[in-house]
């Protein structure tokens, strides 16, 4: 696999609105260039009869059933937690009274 170019660091920087130095596009390129050829590598694995992985922690979805329940909670209870004014049994915020 050939090397990324500084050009093709640039654009993929520019895709990813970073700005980069020239030290930073030598970098990368090298950085990449090896990544890319890692990923090439695994293409290469022979995958036959290996079933695709779901999930590798092997940690399960645990639903519970929804159940109605009765509030614990007033309305006038709701309301006296607000710091704000109560004005017909509503919360006046800041914009609402403006």
């Amino acid at each position: 696999m050939a090397s990324l170019t500084p050009e093709q660091v640039r654009h993929i920087a520019k895709l990813a609105r970073l700005t980069l130095t020239n030290a930073e596009v030598e970098k990368f390129a090298t950085e990449l260039t090896s990544i890319l050829a890692y990923v090439d590598r695994l293409t290469q694995v022979n995958t036959e009869g290996v079933e695709p992985l779901k999930i590798a922690t092997g940690v399960t979805n645990n639903w519970r059933e929804d159940v109605v329940q009765q509030h614990q909670a007033s309305p006038d209870a709701l309301l006296g937690c607000s710091p704000l004014p109560i004005i017909d049994h509503q919360i006046q915020t800041p914009s609402a009274h403006g």
